[in-house]
């Protein structure tokens, strides 16, 4: 199981489902809500249900479905993984998680993965975030010095 955002989907999130399907047979996807996006991250630019149907169209991912906003683990009750992929920069805490699954009785390995080591600035949503704004500050400008504005 691997589990996140994917809002404005990027390599470093195939990197990362990548790397989560080596674990097992079957890679089963949790994407978090758009209410879970806001708390932890930022208002999301790709609505929940796109985010989910784009993951589901991914060749190496099997299962997609979208998380639970109120208990997290509620849906690994429900699929029972094997594995929990976590990526390298993901908030989450190992230590709190796997406690969490002990006192619930699941029996899941939680695995911390690698960085993804690749060749743009267009590898994190925050990135590509910035580099939009930067681009349409630009374009304002542009069109001010221009008189078009």
């Amino acid at each position: 199981m691997a589990t996140g955002t994917f809002d404005l989907l990027h390599m470093g999130h195939i990197y990362y489902l990548k790397e989560a399907k080596k674990l097992g047979d079957t890679l089963v996807v949790v994407v978090a809500t758009d209410a879970t996006v806001r708390k932890l991250k930022h208002n999301p630019i790709t609505p929940q249900e796109i985010r989910v149907c784009l993951i589901k169209e991914l060749k190496m991912v099997d299962e997609a479905y979208l998380g639970n906003e109120d208990d997290m683990y509620s849906i690994v009750e429900e699929i029972k993984p094997d594995i929990i992929a976590l990526g390298f920069d993901q908030i989450h805490d190992e230590d709190t998680i796997k406690k969490e699954l002990k006192k619930r009785k699941i029996n899941v390995q939680v695995i911390r993965l690698s960085k993804y080591q690749g060749q743009s600035d267009l590898e994190g949503t925050r990135r590509i975030i910035q580099k939009v704004i930067a681009a349409h500050e630009f374009q304002k400008k542009m069109q001010h010095i221009e008189g078009e504005s």
